[in-house]
């Protein structure tokens, strides 16, 4: 059984590359191919753009890809959502397609944009989304540079956005948000009534969301004395109780917890003055829950 796997070529790759990695899967890319290796002999890996993926996986091309849920609609793609993985370029968070309009424009409303030109990637949703608020404008396909249009080229536009520090960049202001999208492992229909595809995509799904879980998080494990076992619990916030454990002496116990990144540095002092010892913070992969 060979499992043929869409990762998407273009922004998402590196984060998605090192989520794999996360989750114990090692993806090679060479800039001459379009088919990057994988260290399990069950995966073939090609590399395709975000924006065709859902189509090349509805027509079975690839047994599964990830890809934005956003290029799902815009592809009206019949396809099994096997999983919402919550990560993105930056922020591993959602993204946002925005309404954006020059700064110093009048445009305050979806509704001021009757009549106008509007430039975007997204032109089937953002149809959709104009139809929907009942206003006629013209929607333009745009190759690229989009925040750059508007106002000579375009009235407005409607473009992906994490922080909106690009278009701040632009002198653009948001005036709506026409979807929320996030990055979404899918599958061919026929390739998931396959039970080992099947198999094998529950289980890729189970290791990438605890990958995903595990970021920003560390472990931390130190001895205590039983005395002190108190003071060290009343300063760690577990994911949800930490995991105690006797040693060789029975005077003295292990403790082991998981913390989010940027707390640790404050409480290991803390812990030091509780009565911690052998204190030990170790990165983490995975946390699967």
């Amino acid at each position: 059984m060979k499992l043929k796997l869409g990762i998407p070529k273009g922004s998402l790759e590196n984060a998605t590359i090192d989520l794999f990695r996360r989750a114990g899967f090692q993806i090679a890319t060479s800039s001459r191919s379009y088919f990057p290796t994988i260290d399990d002999p069950q995966i073939e890996c090609m590399l395709i753009r975000a924006q065709e993926m859902a189509r090349y996986v509805e027509d079975g091309i690839l047994d599964a890809g990830l890809t934005g849920r956003d290029w799902i609609e815009e592809n009206e793609a019949d396809v099994v959502a096997v999983a919402d993985l919550i990560y993105a370029k930056q922020s591993f968070g959602k993204v946002r397609w925005v309404l954006a309009v020059p700064e110093s424009s009048v445009f305050r409303t979806v509704h001021d944009l009757a009549g106008k030109i509007i430039a975007t990637e997204l032109v089937a949703t953002t149809k959709r989304y104009m139809k929907k608020h009942g206003v006629e404008a013209k929607v333009e396909f745009s190759w690229g540079a989009t925040e750059v249009k508007p106002p000579v080229l375009a009235d407005a536009i409607v473009e992906v956005t994490e922080t909106g520090s690009s278009l701040r960049a632009n002198n653009l202001k948001i005036i709506d948000t026409v979807m929320e999208s996030n990055t979404q492992l899918i599958a061919n229909k026929a390739s998931w009534e396959d039970a080992k595809k099947r198999r094998k995509l529950e289980d890729i799904h189970m290791l990438l969301d605890g990958a995903i879980n595990a970021l920003g998080k560390v472990g931390l494990m130190l001895n205590v004395h039983k005395d002190n076992l108190a003071a060290v619990l009343a300063v760690l916030p577990a994911l949800k109780r930490p995991t105690i454990s006797h040693l060789s002496d029975d005077q003295w116990l292990a403790v082991n917890t998981i913390l989010d990144e940027t707390t640790v540095r404050d409480i290991i002092p803390r812990l030091k003055q509780a009565g911690g010892e052998g204190i030990v913070e170790y990165p983490l992969n995975k946390i699967v829950l």
